[in-house]
């Protein structure tokens, strides 16, 4: 039997493809999560930066946005302009070292600090009720992203 012309790929259907299921499911969490974070007046990319700095921030290092935008996988300039809108939120602030002038390093003011704490307990409850659906383990679940992840990290 002929195959038609639209037969592009090796799935019947989309819905046995992994990739786009697993961008079905990223939009859908993800809208999830942007309006959890409506009431702290933070997008995505805003919550993803302050939860990173004060991760990295958590053993008292100086962390630069460099530094910061490796860890969360955002673009260096991305993350420059995100931080340049948080300080004026007065979320956090930026600051130099004296010889090097070339290099930001973000830190969490008190008013960010508290904000991220809220929110963090929610996108948390989120989660767990959101990935609480799966018929796995969840401990398997994160070590598959996990290994999905390191595994993906060529060129980083």
């Amino acid at each position: 039997m002929k195959k038609s012309k639209w037969e592009l790929s090796r799935f019947a259907t989309a819905q046995e493809s992994p990739g786009f299921l697993l961008w079905q499911v990223y939009l859908v969490w993800k809208r999830k999560i942007e309006a959890c974070l409506e009431q702290f007046d933070l997008t995505h990319i805003q919550f993803v930066l302050l939860a990173g700095l004060a991760y990295l921030k958590k053993n008292n290092v100086d962390i630069s946005q460099v530094e910061l935008a490796t860890f969360t996988q955002c673009d260096v300039a991305m993350t420059s302009q995100v931080l340049r809108t948080l300080e004026k939120k007065k979320l956090v602030e930026r600051y130099q070292k004296s010889g090097d002038e070339r290099a930001k390093y973000p830190r969490l003011t008190d008013k960010g600090l508290k904000i991220l704490k809220a929110a963090i307990k929610e996108v948390e409850a989120l989660d767990h009720n959101f990935f609480n659906n799966l018929e796995i383990e969840y401990e398997l679940f994160l070590v598959s992203l996990q290994k999905l992840l390191t595994e993906s990290k060529i060129g980083f």
